[in-house]
């Protein structure tokens, strides 16, 4: 597969699997975010593509105010929470939202050109902001590479490297697996089997790369 046709599945695919862990709307179910995954990890990886295809058949089973309610009980409470999409819940020590590891992943935005909107009200490190944010830097190195500076599309691709290892490897297995481990929740539970597939295949993709 050319590089470039790579780098945009590898962008799309961050982008879809971000949109599937916010509050779900109808737009989910029009748009067909499930099977246009399933299409594109195929090639990248198989065992993803194969969990997105079953949440795109599981997304036809289920009406936007039943995947609500699972998404609110798996990811908002007012309970206990399956599984906490904020990284400072998984990685720091008191176990809590808005921790130091909060403002590190904000920190890293920051320090690389992005700045969350004011009106943006979730935390920097909420799982679905982090993936969104390896997609931009996915179509920055994407568009470097079509610009013709192979040094800035390293550069991008070390970035994502980087910022995987530090903010999302850490704690994607832990959080991935709380969802699978959920047994109300099919779709999402084929929704986390897919990501935890594509984000190892990426990380061994990314890491082949750097040391090709």
């Amino acid at each position: 597969m050319p590089e470039q046709t790579a780098t945009t599945g590898r962008e799309d695919s961050y982008r879809l699997l971000a949109a599937c862990y916010y509050s779900p709307n109808q737009a989910l179910f029009e748009e067909n975010c499930c099977t246009s995954l399933a299409g594109l990890l195929s090639d990248m990886a198989p065992d993803a593509a194969a969990s997105a295809a079953e949440a795109a058949e599981l997304l036809h089973k289920i009406r936007l105010d039943e995947l609500l309610v699972e998404h609110a009980r798996l990811f908002m409470g007012p309970f206990k929470l399956v599984a906490p999409p904020y990284g400072s819940v998984w990685l720091d020590q008191h176990k809590s939202v808005m921790g130091d590891s909060t403002a590190k992943v904000a920190a890293f935005y920051h320090a690389n050109g992005l700045h969350l909107a004011d009106d943006f009200h979730e935390l920097p490190d909420h799982f679905a902001v982090e993936l969104e944010f390896m997609s931009y830097l996915a179509f920055r190195q994407r568009e470097a590479a079509a610009a013709g500076v192979p040094r800035e599309a390293d550069r991008l691709r070390d970035l994502q490297r980087e910022f995987l290892g530090t903010f999302l490897l850490p704690w994607f297995e832990p959080f991935t697996d709380a969802i699978i481990d959920d047994a109300e929740a099919p779709f999402y539970q084929a929704l986390a089997r897919c990501t935890a597939a594509f984000i190892r295949a990426d990380a061994r993709s990314l890491n082949a790369a750097a040391h090709a």
